[in-house]
Parts: structure tokens; C-alpha cells; sequence
């Protein structure tokens, strides 16, 4: 397989890595995906033994129609299976479907009976920097004592500053990060440490820029690197946070 220097591939294999690191990836586990699109996990955790809830906004949602038109939503269970990563009867063994809408969490999923809960560039989307954090600490309601949460989401690479906090799409700043650490130790949860070093490699210094996709989703050059854009005046990449519930 060539490498693909893109940050969404680089999210989905921080999702995975995190939770095998955890040991949360045999047949004992349970999970929950958030707004979990046409994503490769579902399948990848059932292959692993996992059984899985995967959630996506409601078809008729009226903020579900921009997803849909990219190819982007979930809307049956039929969107997340994936023949190279587990056997059909496998997948409908250990994965089922639900729609749900991550700024409310039903009660019934809030039960605190999953050993792990995840969220793919997602949490940025629900409107406004304090929505997202609000879901983040929300979602640890649906995780047994001890649990463990995963999530990517757009950062900032500016620590101060103006950022995007409102809108379709918003940009985590540092400050947001860890005024979320402390709003979940209060709780006794804990944040596992973010590294937010900026790195120095030579990808590093490549900011891509607008358009990132044709209108069939080719990319305008082949193979460019996509860890980091512009969006707008600011430069932004994905970051990933691992909370442990509190025990």
C-alpha cells in the first residue's frame, strides 16, 4: 500500500491505535461510534470481536442533507459494512445501527454500559466550540467505570488568537483542550496527556490549500499531503484526545 499523508487517514488509525493500546479491541468490549458516516471502524471493531452501536444523524434531519449529498452519512447498517475488513455474517452478528443526534444524547445510550465510546471529526461540527466540549463530556455518561473515549477533531495550530467558534465547522485552540482536562477531572475523569507539539519534519512545514477535492472527490493533484490546510486565515490539522472515565 503506498503511504497517504492525509489527516484522515491519520485519525482513523489514532482511533484504532488508542483503543488497542487500551486492550479494548477483543470480544468482550462494547463500543458506541458517534456520527460514524460511511467510517471503516464499525467493521474493523466488529472483526476484532467487538460489539457495536454505530450512530449517525437521523435521515430526515435537516443537517444531515450536506453529508448526504458528499456521500458522508449513515443512514441503514448496509453504509458501514466493508467485505475487506470482516465477513457479513460476522458484521451483522456485532453491529446494529441507530440514528442519533450528538448535541442529545438519549438516556437510554447514556446507561454507562460501554467499555469504549468513539468520535471521528465530528465533535466540530455541532455548532459552536462549546457545543463540541459540551459532547465530549456528555459522552462520557455512556461508558462503564474505567471506559475509554476517543476523539478527533479540527485544531488550530494558533495557541491564542482568533479561531472559528461558531458555525458548520469550528477550530479547537489549545486553551480549549485543556480547559476540557480540567472540566473532566472535575468529574474524575482524565484526560490522557495531548501531545500538541507542532512537529518538525518536513510535511510539517506544507500547509495545503483550498480546493482540497474535485467535485467527484479526486484530489486537484495526486497524492498531496493533507495533514494540514488553511481554513480561511488560520492553519489547521486534527488532534486526538483518550479519556479515561473515572473508576
Amino acid at each position: 500500500m503506498m503511504p497517504i499523508y492525509h489527516r484522515k487517514v491519520w485519525e482513523d488509525c489514532f482511533v484504532a491505535q488508542a483503543l488497542w493500546e487500551a486492550g479494548m479491541l477483543n470480544n468482550r468490549r462494547r463500543a458506541l461510534g458517534f456520527a460514524v458516516g460511511r467510517e471503516m471502524l464499525p467493521a474493523f471493531f466488529a472483526a476484532h470481536g467487538v460489539e457495536v452501536l454505530a450512530t449517525d444523524l437521523g435521515a430526515q434531519d435537516q443537517k444531515a442533507r450536506g453529508w448526504q449529498d458528499t456521500g458522508q452519512h449513515a443512514s441503514e447498517i448496509d453504509h458501514l459494512f466493508w467485505p475487506t475488513l470482516v465477513e457479513r455474517e460476522v458484521f451483522d452478528q456485532r453491529v446494529t445501527f441507530q440514528p442519533a443526534d450528538m448535541r442529545r444524547i438519549p438516556d437510554a445510550m447514556a446507561d454507562g454500559s460501554r467499555d469504549f465510546v468513539w468520535s471521528v471529526c465530528s465533535l466540530e461540527h455541532l455548532g459552536s466550540i462549546q457545543a463540541g466540549l459540551h459532547f465530549v463530556v456528555r459522552a462520557m455518561d455512556c461508558l462503564r467505570p474505567g471506559g475509554i473515549a476517543v476523539h478527533t477533531t479540527e485544531f488550530n495550530m494558533a495557541a491564542d488568537g482568533p479561531t472559528l467558534d461558531g458555525g458548520s465547522t469550528v477550530l479547537f485552540q489549545r486553551r480549549h483542550i485543556e480547559a476540557l482536562g480540567e472540566r473532566l477531572a472535575e468529574a474524575g475523569h482524565e484526560l490522557l496527556p495531548v501531545d500538541f507539539h507542532p512537529g518538525r519534519g518536513v510535511l510539517d512545514q506544507f500547509v495545503d490549500l483550498p480546493p482540497f477535492s474535485e467535485e467527484d472527490g479526486a484530489l486537484p493533484v495526486a497524492d498531496t499531503p493533507h495533514l494540514r490546510l488553511a481554513m480561511g486565515e488560520h492553519v489547521a490539522t486534527s488532534i486526538g484526545l483518550i479519556i479515561r472515565k473515572a473508576r
